[in-house]
């Protein structure tokens, strides 16, 4: 059993699978605490769901789905997902995992039950915590079974060092890059001229780059 913040379907606002319709299964609690962090996952507000419970909410309308499940952080639920996973391929749904990319021991004992991996690359710069990079390093080589990108939040303060670690994570397993800029609200909180400044860096050392903004912001939806 694990505590659910919400389930709903939207669109998918952020990464290369923007504008696609996908049914979220929001987990609560998460073993970081981003600056930037504007989502609701308290556990107060949450219900507890069997892996069994779950799989019926979302097979209840008779469609397939790519579900996302995102947080918080779903990986610290990983006994659950151990056991719900196998149970939501059968049924035919694809696993779109939305993750801080911190936990590379949870991600390997569940990466054969999952179809796609989006992971975060954290800049100190943006989130107000040191980057761990070799634990970065191990869990995009563990999340490279499957297909997996980098999610790169940043602002205005994003150090050249901090380009050129991001590039020496992924090169190794050749991961697209997604940008995206800070956000306040439903507005941008980085320029676009530092928004172009940044994006050009990235190209001169890694080609697999592309700057997508949080779309599902501005269309103003979940």
């Amino acid at each position: 059993m694990t505590k659910i913040r919400e389930i709903f379907t939207s669109i998918q606002g952020e990464g290369p699978y923007v504008g696609q319709r996908q049914l979220f299964v929001r987990f609560c609690g998460c073993n970081l605490h981003c600056k930037y962090c504007d989502t609701d996952f308290d556990v107060d507000k949450s219900e507890d769901y069997t892996p069994k419970k779950l799989l019926e909410v979302i097979n209840s309308s008779g469609e397939q789905y790519m579900v996302s499940l995102t947080g918080g952080e779903p990986l610290m639920s990983v006994k659950f997902l151990k056991e719900f996973l196998p149970l939501l391929r059968e049924q035919g749904h694809k696993v779109y995992l939305e993750t801080n990319g911190t936990l590379p021991d949870n991600l390997a004992e569940v990466i054969d039950f999952v179809d796609i991996v989006s992971a975060d690359i954290k800049l100190e710069s943006a989130s107000g915590m040191a980057l761990d990079k070799e634990k970065c390093k191990r869990f995009f080589q563990i999340g490279a079974k499957k297909e997996i990108f980098a999610k790169v939040v940043f602002n205005e303060h994003i150090e050249d060092s901090e380009i050129s670690t991001v590039a020496e994570i992924v090169k190794p397993v050749n991961s697209e890059i997604i940008l995206q800029p800070q956000m306040k609200g439903n507005d941008f909180a980085v320029s676009v001229p530092k928004c172009e400044e940044v994006f050009n860096k990235f190209l001169k050392i890694y080609n697999k780059v592309r700057i997508i903004p949080q779309v599902h912001k501005f269309l103003n939806v979940r």
